[in-house]
């Protein structure tokens, strides 16, 4: 989260741009699965929780504005989805995903009686504030910025990314040559763990 004077769109861009100045891989591994690459119906993934509360955090922490793109354009659920299936992810990351959607309903539901979905933007922003204060929150929140940045950043065979909308938004020249569905990095070895502390 950012103060009013530099704003979250900065912020991001800021934050992009100087991971873009990187082996991508060096921001955060690529991870995924051959099977969990299927092309998601939007609809039927966002209407089930935790990915309806997810989604709507995603769109929070990255809204689209003119001229550029918010979660929902770059995929952020859909990447994600898929990246948490890969067999390199933690199961305690996972976990942490789910558990992070039932704290911040839960304290949604103490301070407003409402679910966050249901919250104006305004208290999207405290409840959001909030959780950022603990310190399982933080993680929570920085997990799925993670994430963000990824599907901003990620070759669309990822699932995130689409058309390289991110790439076009940023400037970027993408690597070449890029990764075709029989050359994705897990397929090229064995896969490591990322280790969070939960």
């Amino acid at each position: 989260m950012v103060d009013q004077l530099f704003s979250r769109r900065d912020f991001m861009r800021v934050l992009v741009t100087a991971a873009a100045a990187y082996p991508l891989s060096s921001l955060a591994e690529l991870r995924s699965k051959e099977e969990s690459l299927a092309v998601y119906n939007r609809s039927s993934v966002i209407n089930k929780e935790p990915w309806l509360t997810i989604a709507e955090v995603q769109e929070h922490l990255f809204p689209a504005e003119k001229n550029s793109p918010g979660a929902k354009d770059i995929h952020a659920l859909e990447y994600l989805q898929t990246m948490i299936q890969s067999p390199d992810v933690e199961p305690t990351e996972r976990k942490l995903i789910h558990d992070g959607v039932g704290w911040l309903n839960d304290l949604s539901k103490q301070q407003h009686l409402k679910t966050f979905i249901e919250l104006t933007a305004g208290d999207k922003e405290k409840i959001l504030r909030r959780v950022e204060g603990s310190k399982a929150g933080s993680r929570w929140l920085s997990l799925l910025l993670t994430y963000l940045i990824e599907a901003l950043l990620s070759d669309p065979v990822y699932a995130g990314n689409p058309n390289g909308i991110g790439w076009k938004w940023l400037n970027h020249q993408s690597g070449f040559p890029r990764p075709d569905k029989n050359k994705k990095y897990f397929k090229l070895g064995k896969p490591r763990f990322r280790t969070i502390k939960v």
